[in-house]
């Protein structure tokens, strides 16, 4: 008998570490769009568009404050940046290098010289990188309603 609550024990053991990790609202059963595909969907978007989707991606950098942003790797020297919607949930500050998956809207901003400042402080920039930082940038933005580390 205790050789079955043992076993039980130990399968319920490793299917709590087998689990993902899931940070804001649960995901859908949407499938992901693939990378090619985000890169032209973010290319034929229009200042103002948004566009709802789900995919997964190399984590490149993250707010090492409080993880409340991320950029992911979109290949060709292209990177999205995530932020989280309503500041209601923040990720791990160590996942750099990790896959995840993400849900939300997909959209350009334009980022100001003091917001790409304050980017830079949070990514752990030196203060000769942030002082070079003279003009607003467009980006690939991404407002992540949940986020699913695998």
């Amino acid at each position: 008998m205790k050789k079955i609550f043992l076993m039980i024990f130990l399968f319920t053991i490793c299917d709590l570490f087998s689990q993902n990790e899931l940070y804001g609202e649960k995901l859908s059963s949407n499938k992901l769009t693939s990378i090619n595909e985000l890169n032209y969907l973010f290319t034929s978007l229009k200042d103002g568009e948004f566009n709802n989707t789900k995919f997964k991606a190399k984590v490149v950098d993250v707010c090492k404050m409080k993880g409340c942003w991320m950029n992911l790797d979109l290949n060709n020297n292209k990177q999205v940046m995530v932020r989280f919607k309503n500041y209601s949930f923040f990720v791990p500050k160590d996942i750099e290098g990790k896959e995840v998956i993400v849900e939300g809207k997909a959209f350009i901003d334009i980022l100001t010289v003091d917001e790409l400042k304050h980017y830079a402080f949070d990514a752990g920039k030196s203060k000769e990188e942030i002082d070079k930082i003279k003009e607003k940038k467009r980006i690939y933005s991404f407002e992540a309603t949940g986020v699913v580390i695998p």
